[in-house]
């Protein structure tokens, strides 16, 4: 069995692929219906995280403005470090005390992004991520859940992540660093975590127990993964990215099928790789 056709047993319709860097969409390795469209849920912020990136670098917004609760900056609504309640207004906690996952924490981030750059969100993603790196059957919606498209658009997107050219390569090591180390939280469906490292849009492995990714991915592993059955993880150690979506809500299946398709996949891309530390930003 290849170290894709496992996903024939999550029992739904599905896809997968992964791509060994520095990749190009067209070199992935796939299985499964590559083109039909779902829903990416959660994963969808790793689209609007790099349309926020790009919007930093043409200084439409930075990461150190102030948005959200008192004290909070771009940096702390990325990373899940705002204070702000998962979906609403509420604030939980000072900025930068505690990893709250907020939903809403990223719509205020897509919002500052809109009011700088004077267009709807969706339509400055789309000009910004979608329209160049070719994702010609992803449509965004709500910043944070909204995105629908095919695993061939989610690959195009995990290749720019593993070897980057809509952003600085030194915009992409910040974002995909760890933001605000040491802060404790909830990663939601595999429990409290006292390390709950995350990037500035991405989460970040490091060595948290349990987790979605494999044991062989590295801690400075960084994606997402979303409650439609969707991941996407980049290695930059290993230099392999990997990606699924699947029509089957998340639940305990993901938790025992992504880690295990993981490990597969860099089984079978290349020999496991060193243990490297996830890095943080730079104050």
């Amino acid at each position: 069995m290849s170290a894709l056709e496992v996903l024939r047993g999550w029992g739904a319709p599905a896809a997968a692929g992964y791509l060994v860097g520095p990749p190009r969409a067209a070199d992935a390795i796939v299985e499964g219906e590559v083109e039909r469209l779902m829903p990416w849920a959660s994963v969808s912020k790793v689209v609007t995280a790099l349309a926020v990136w790009v919007a930093v670098e043409e200084g439409v917004t930075g990461w150190d403005h102030p948005g959200g609760p008192p004290g909070a900056t771009l940096r702390h609504l990325l990373s899940h470090a705002s204070g702000l309640a998962p979906d609403d207004d509420r604030v939980l906690a000072a900025p930068a005390r505690s990893r709250i996952y907020s939903n809403r924490g990223i719509e205020v981030a897509a919002q500052m992004v809109a009011d700088g750059a004077g267009l709807p969100f969706e339509q400055y993603a789309a000009e910004a991520v979608l329209e160049p790196l070719g994702m010609t059957g992803t449509r965004l919606g709500h910043p944070s859940h909204g995105a629908h498209g095919p695993l061939s658009d989610l690959l195009r997107l995990a290749g720019e992540l593993l070897d980057p050219t809509l952003v600085d390569r030194a915009t992409w090591a910040r974002a995909t660093a760890v933001a605000f180390p040491g802060l404790s939280g909830v990663l939601p469906g595999f429990g409290r975590q006292p390390d709950n490292a995350w990037g500035l849009g991405v989460e970040i492995r490091d060595h948290k127990v349990p987790h979605w990714t494999g044991r062989r991915n590295s801690p400075a592993t960084f994606g997402h993964f979303g409650r439609s059955g969707s991941f996407l993880w980049v290695d930059p150690v290993a230099e392999v990215a990997a990606a699924s979506l699947c029509d089957r809500p998340f639940g305990a299946w993901a938790a025992e099928a992504w880690p295990a398709i993981s490990d597969a996949v860099l089984a079978a891309a290349r020999p496991r790789p060193s243990v490297t530390a996830p890095r943080s930003e730079a104050p």
